[in-house]
């Protein structure tokens, strides 16, 4: 009897091997792929009619025109004749696995609320690579995307870059962290008697409640990493009296004598930004903003890329003079009273126009990531170059974050993140095809149309 329900057991585990085996996407094939015909958008050298994409190993290794391409004599073709070939795009700020449903807070990892001063959380602690979004997003094109916490702290924590395809969620995370929000837009004060669970000892509030208060603590946050960074390099000569400091917003503070030299997790989170090793993204919305958030930048020498700044079309001159790239996005946002209607629409243009380099972002707008082409469609419509829109979601978004060695362009030796559409990919009439991230083949499907086939009549052709 034990001998039969060991055997059955066996077999139970080794079914169990076999279903998750079949689950997992699988690699990118070893045979090499050619995509041929259709008409490739490199971005980096130009537009190339009837040209020819090779994949290898989930790299490109060829890209010119069908004439004069050499392609693997045992290669699987695609015919695209008649479409648009072009990589992946990039969303320059999406909140892809943190939240899944809008209404439903047990699956919203948004914003920790209990500080506004965060750096050193991660969102690779929270991200949910089983998200029914991500499928959803990538079926429109888009292969990559940062993934940040919303803006509801001033410090809310460090973004990652993620591919949107892999066997788990350590493969889909390119870099853990890549880029630090820091937000100075005023959704950040916490309004009301203790609002945002900020209430403190005798009912005072613990987090600032304006703009000044905001800055503020910003300001000695940073004061006191740098500190920390001093006391760090030489942690035998700390001394009680410099691991204190009154008014300081770190928390917890490190304490030298018999215990010695003490970590502070917030603290070490800001060094390599105060080296200038890792971007940080200044949110701002209004002119008033962006000038308060460039000051503290400038103070403390960050590495900075402006975010938002739709309110702020009065010093578009002033933010050119800054050279520092922009992420912009989403751009259908009401005007205010006195705006013009097209403000938003045309702010991607007037940047580009002062020689300021752009990224489209979906930002808090999770459930409808994949439109982010369209974002960049309307720019056009009112005055971007079209070249630039594509670079705005292509290689002008992987510059940004550091990684244009590997994606953001049809080049050779860069990961095989190729889209071939059948039209424009920033017209709203065009389809996705085929989707390839690193190589291997995604297949075209996702929660709407496994809706979509479950529900469809029997028997009615589908269009």
């Amino acid at each position: 009897m034990r001998k039969r329900l060991r055997k059955t057991a066996l077999a139970a585990a080794g079914l169990l091997v076999t279903t998750i085996a079949l689950a997992q996407p699988q690699p990118a094939p070893n045979q090499p792929i050619v995509i041929r015909g259709g008409k490739l958008l490199t971005i980096t050298h130009g537009t190339i009619n009837n040209g020819v994409v090779v994949i290898e190993d989930g790299k490109i290794t060829a890209v010119g025109p069908a004439g004069s391409t050499q392609v693997p004599a045992n290669a699987r073709v695609i015919d695209a004749s008649g479409m648009t070939v072009y990589p992946g795009f990039i969303d320059a700020e999406s909140h892809l696995g943190l939240q899944e449903i809008g209404s439903d807070q047990m699956t919203s990892d948004l914003v920790e609320t209990s500080d506004e001063i965060m750096p050193h959380m991660h969102v690779y602690d929270a991200f949910h690579a089983e998200t029914e979004l991500i499928p959803v997003t990538r079926l429109n094109g888009v292969t990559n995307a940062i993934v940040a916490p919303s803006e509801g702290d001033t410090l809310p924590g460090q973004d990652s870059f993620i591919q949107l395809a892999g066997h788990n969620r350590d493969e889909m995370i390119l870099a853990r962290d890549v880029a630090l929000p820091m937000n100075v837009s005023g959704a950040q004060r916490r309004t009301g008697a203790g609002g945002g669970g900020g209430g403190g000892q005798g009912g005072g509030l613990r987090f600032p409640s304006t703009r000044m208060g905001v800055a503020s603590q910003l300001r000695q946050t940073l004061l006191d990493a740098q500190d920390y960074m001093r006391r760090a390099a030489n942690p035998s000569s700390a001394t009680s009296s410099e691991q204190s400091s009154e008014g300081g917003s770190s928390g917890q503070r490190g304490r030298a004598g018999a215990a010695g030299f003490r970590r502070d997790l917030k603290m070490e989170a800001l060094i390599p930004y105060l080296r200038g090793e890792r971007p940080v993204i200044l949110a701002a919305q209004t002119s008033n903003e962006v000038l308060t958030a460039m000051s503290i930048a400038r103070e403390f020498n960050l590495k900075v890329v402006l975010n938002h700044i739709e309110r702020a079309d009065d010093i578009l001159d002033l933010i050119a003079a800054y050279k520092v790239p922009v992420i912009v996005g989403p751009i259908w946002t009401l005007p205010e009273t006195g705006d013009r209607y097209d403000a938003e629409y045309k702010l991607p243009a007037e940047l580009a126009r002062r020689g300021v380099k752009i990224a489209f972002a979906s930002y808090n707008d999770t459930h409808n990531a994949r439109n982010l082409p369209y974002a960049a469609g309307y720019s056009v419509a009112y005055g971007l170059p079209y070249d630039e829109a594509l670079k705005a979601l292509t290689i002008n978004a992987a510059e940004i974050f550091g990684v244009a060695d590997k994606l953001g362009s049809l080049d050779i030796g860069k990961t095989a993140n190729v889209v071939v559409a059948n039209g424009d990919p920033l017209d709203v009439k065009t389809d996705v095809k085929h989707v390839f991230i690193a190589g291997r083949e995604i297949p075209m499907a996702d929660r709407q149309t496994e809706l979509r086939d479950e529900y469809w009549p029997k028997g009615v052709q589908q269009k």
